[in-house]
């Protein structure tokens, strides 16, 4: 079935939109075979123009993050729908996907899966971070789709689990339609980044998503079950540890996400009860775990730790968790809320969100350390040290001078 045609008129309003439910070609065959993802690639070197790129995952089903389909689209070699699971990705396609522009949305939440496959761009194009920068109310893809090409894109598969075998065709219909006009929107949108003098902040945005580093494991995640804060005592906190180090490993050997061998609010509910003994902490777990003695040695394993061990249940951080300036660190609060202000009024003037003009824990930071602000290429320096790009720094330099200096300082106390 054909879907309709891209209209020519690309408003950048769009007051209606049309469905775009399959397809313009026809929904081509999943690639589980080596032979024609050859033949793809053979195509595809037909030009040097961008290819737009999207992976599917299982992280609501699976522990790993791993692709379990790879979308591709070439203008001249068309859509791929790629099973990485059927093979080993060929040297070809990694070639070839190394010499190339790629387009996503929100493109750091598919690049580690790539990699993991041996596919890295050589540049990238983030619709999504274009849309941001562009001061787009909307930045999903449903949104900047309707906003540059008036097409309705249906999103209702993206929480599915993709390690299923076959993969429904409605499922599939859905993954081909992510790639299918995100070249056309990355036309649009670049565009409008050079009308609106942002192009050099978009391609510095763009080259820092494709090269930072991803994080590369779960230690130390425990810290952010949900529920945390109900344990009191270090003891709680050791068990808790404990049940999330057991569920972790559990997860990653049958590759379950870990919500699915134990839920956050269990660990935290068997632990508040585990100082009073194994009785009260098996009847805080739900039935279906009460038949196993797993968790119960993992929690004992932490109550048992010599107090050295204990884990506290504030450690320190720097800076210190910004809520607490207006007690602990009154000046530096109000060093804080004078750059907020200026940067959100920086923000209302350029129509970037302030999160992007210069990123909050840096923030945060930058104010914490300085009491008073230097010149303005120190303070571009010392944002730039804590990870800013040029251009963030450039920008948002002046308007950090200018609120430290309208913070009255403090008198020293009297001797």
């Amino acid at each position: 079935m054909r879907g309709p045609a891209v209209s020519e008129v690309q408003p950048e309003h769009s007051t209606t939109a049309t469905p775009l439910t399959s397809p313009r070609e026809g929904l081509v065959p999943v690639i589980d075979r080596i032979q024609p993802l050859l033949a793809w690639c053979e195509r595809a070197a037909g030009d040097d123009d961008p290819i737009a790129v999207d992976a599917e995952r299982a992280s609501s089903y699976r522990y790993s993050n791993r692709a379990y389909l790879i979308q591709l689209r070439s203008r001249s070699a068309g859509t791929a729908l790629i099973d990485p699971i059927a093979f080993t990705v060929p040297p070809t396609l990694q070639a070839l996907m190394g010499e190339r522009e790629w387009v996503l949305h929100a493109a750091g939440q598919d690049l580690p899966s790539l990699a993991e496959l041996g596919l890295h761009p050589r540049r990238l194009f983030d619709t999504e971070l274009a849309a941001r920068l562009l001061g787009m109310e909307r930045v999903g893809l449903s949104a900047v789709v309707e906003d540059t090409l008036s097409l309705a894109l249906a999103k209702e598969h993206s929480a599915a689990d993709w390690s299923k075998r076959p993969l429904p065709e409605s499922w599939l219909t859905y993954a081909a339609l992510d790639v299918e006009v995100l070249l056309e929107v990355r036309d649009i949108l670049a565009g409008r980044l050079r009308e609106a003098g942002k192009d050099e902040w978009a391609r510095q945005e763009f080259e820092h998503e494709r090269t930072r580093e991803q994080p590369a494991s779960r230690q130390g995640r425990w810290r952010a079950m949900h529920g945390l804060g109900a344990l009191r005592s270090p003891r709680q906190l050791a068990a808790a540890r404990a049940m999330w180090e057991r569920r972790d490993a559990i997860a990653q050997r049958e590759d379950l996400s870990p919500h699915r061998v134990i839920r956050d609010r269990e660990i935290v509910a068997a632990a508040k009860e585990a100082p009073r003994g194994p009785d009260s902490f098996t009847r805080a777990l739900p039935a279906r775990l009460r038949k196993k003695d797993t968790w119960w040695q993992a929690a004992r394993s932490g109550l048992e730790l010599p107090a050295a061990h204990l884990p506290q249940r504030n450690e320190p951080s720097y800076p210190p968790p910004h809520k607490l300036w207006s007690k602990k660190h009154p000046e530096a609060w109000e060093r804080y809320r004078a750059a907020r202000e200026h940067v959100a009024a920086l923000s209302e003037r350029v129509q970037v969100p302030p999160e992007n003009l210069l990123q909050p824990a840096a923030l945060r930071q930058w104010v914490f350390e300085n009491e008073q602000a230097g010149s303005q290429s120190e303070v571009m320096d010392q944002l730039t040290a804590l990870g800013a790009r040029p251009w963030q720094a450039e920008l948002t330099a002046p308007v950090l001078v200018e609120a430290l200096r309208s913070v009255p300082v403090s008198p020293d106390p009297v001797a």
